[in-house]
């Protein structure tokens, strides 16, 4: 078998039938376009194809069997750290593209902490994509809202919540977390609660935060903001220092701004927020969250953003990924499109959900999409100890608060 790749420019539709003439698998990542084969006029004919789009056809490494090629997701550099003697064919950060043979697989078949994925490569289909950038004027009374973002409200709140040393989910550090943030959001005017999870023997907490909107009880939908506000030092165990800056104590303190911000705005639905616990131990709290759900309520969920590690600048230019699902598309492009009209954030966008609080949601057919920086295999500090404020690009942060923020009040606010 064959093995190529292409880098293609300005396509971000796809592009692969530039290259890939009919029969040929292939599988795109951002701007890399990956095809095999074991039929040489397939091959022959796709390396024309490149030549005459001005495009560059580089051969690699090939496993014996197209099933061998698998595609893997990981969090952070996890896989590669778990597995660095496992030959990597195309490296695009969050997503590789290996071979592995089944006696392979079974050796690195992942533990349930371990933050990665591997399946089998997709043939023809888009694993995640860089989208145009295309503002349109804002809207007003958006603007307005996403301007009371505060930088130094933010840096604060994430200050507290790393000054805990850990919030394992079963730590007391965690007990101290939650209770501070359920405060914090009742002095805002929110309804808050702490709701009992199980985290395998022990016992742990989501924080639920409501505020209903002006419509009619009948009429109103809900409209869910969350982020997991434990944290892991995967190496060290449950009392090592586990500050987690970034994963996930930016999107926890996130939550807490644009609940400050939102407070003060009259929305025609309700607002949900929500705190998971357990998440690093295989998101339980957002797992027993969805499984408490009535069919009523479940229902009532018109979208649901997820904010997990939104403050390490990985790229050239701050990057934002919306990772969700086919159900999720239409939330994917409102965020992309508040994205363009209030932020200076380049966008790339996935429907291939992995291993973090939507993805229940979606599991659940609840259109749910996570917000994450982009380029998150590039940040080899989560995980660790060294997942400090040092690593923290709060304007990073701030846009994607941005982004969230004008799409839940868009969203909430339409009746």
């Amino acid at each position: 078998m064959r093995l190529g790749t292409v880098r293609l420019t300005g396509e971000p539709d796809g592009g692969a039938g530039r290259v890939a003439p009919p029969g040929l698998p292939w599988t795109r990542l951002d701007d890399t376009l990956v095809y095999w084969t074991d039929d040489d006029g397939l091959w022959a004919s796709a390396a024309e194809r490149a030549r005459a789009s001005g495009l560059r056809s580089e051969e690699r490494p090939a496993p014996a069997r197209p099933a061998e090629l698998r595609l893997v997701t990981q969090v952070g550099r996890v896989f590669q750290h778990e597995h660095p003697d496992v030959p990597v064919l195309v490296d695009k950060g969050r997503y590789l593209v290996i071979a592995a043979s089944d006696v392979l697989l079974a050796r690195i078949a992942p533990r349930a902490e371990v933050c990665y994925r591997v399946e089998p490569l997709p043939a023809e289909g888009v694993v995640f994509r860089t989208l145009p950038r295309a503002a349109r004027a804002p809207v007003p009374e958006i603007q307005a809202l996403t301007g009371q973002v505060s930088g130094e409200r933010y840096l604060a709140a994430l200050g507290e919540l790393v000054a805990f040393g850990t919030r394992h989910s079963l730590s007391t550090g965690f007990g101290a977390a939650a209770a501070l943030a359920r405060d914090r959001l009742e002095k805002l005017g929110y309804t808050a609660r702490l709701a009992p999870i199980t985290v395998g023997p022990g016992r742990c907490h989501n924080i639920i935060a409501d505020r209903q909107g002006s419509g009619a009880p009948a009429a109103r939908k809900v409209v869910l903001l969350t982020a997991h506000l434990d944290s892991i030092n995967l190496a060290g165990g449950p009392s090592a220092p586990a500050p987690r800056a970034d994963d996930n104590a930016s999107g926890a303190a996130g939550l807490l701004e644009i609940a400050r911000v939102l407070a003060g705005h009259q929305t025609h639905d309700d607002i949900r927020l929500i705190l998971f616990g357990g998440e690093e131990q295989g998101l339980h709290g957002s797992t027993q969250y969805v499984a408490s759900l009535g069919p009523a309520e479940t229902a009532r969920i018109e979208a649901v953003v997820n904010m997990d590690m939104i403050a390490t600048l990985n790229t050239a230019r701050p990057t934002v990924l919306l990772e969700g699902a086919a159900l999720s598309q239409g939330l994917i492009d409102s965020l992309a499109t508040a994205a363009a009209d209030y932020t200076g954030l380049t966008v790339q966008t996935s429907l291939n959900p992995f291993n973090s609080d939507h993805v229940p949601f979606i599991d659940a057919s609840i259109p749910a999409v996570l917000t994450i920086e982009g380029s998150d295999g590039a940040n080899t500090h989560i995980h660790t100890a060294g997942d400090t404020l040092d690593h923290v690009n709060t304007d990073l942060a701030l846009d994607i608060l941005r982004m969230n923020l004008a799409t839940l009040a868009r969203s909430a606010t339409a009746p």
